[in-house]
């Protein structure tokens, strides 16, 4: 777990799309009369925490969908409406008048 978490960070701290992020966002939200380091620093402390609250909501989340959709009743279902869809598909080409 600890490795995965040190090859994310080593991910998120290398990668430039991050860096182009916080220089973009940051400083507009940053008031007049403060320290931009120190309220840089606790904004981009905000965004980490958040970002955490998150992942851990979809991490959670994600489990109990997974569980769902493997049941008999959830696949019967998720069959039903993939195959209605496709097959409305096929009804609207087939009454397409451009083909």
């Amino acid at each position: 777990m600890f490795k995965g978490w040190l090859i994310g960070t080593g991910t998120n701290l290398l990668n430039p799309k991050v860096g182009v992020f916080y220089i973009a966002t940051i400083p507009q939200f940053i008031p007049a009369g403060t320290s931009p380091l120190l309220v840089g620093v606790l904004l981009a402390g905000v965004h980490c925490l958040l970002s955490m609250a998150w992942f851990t909501l979809l991490i959670f989340g994600s489990g109990y969908a997974a569980r769902w959709l493997q049941g008999v009743r959830s696949i019967r279902i998720i069959d039903s409406i993939t195959g209605s869809v496709l097959v409305g598909f096929g009804v609207k080409l087939a009454l397409d008048p451009a083909h």
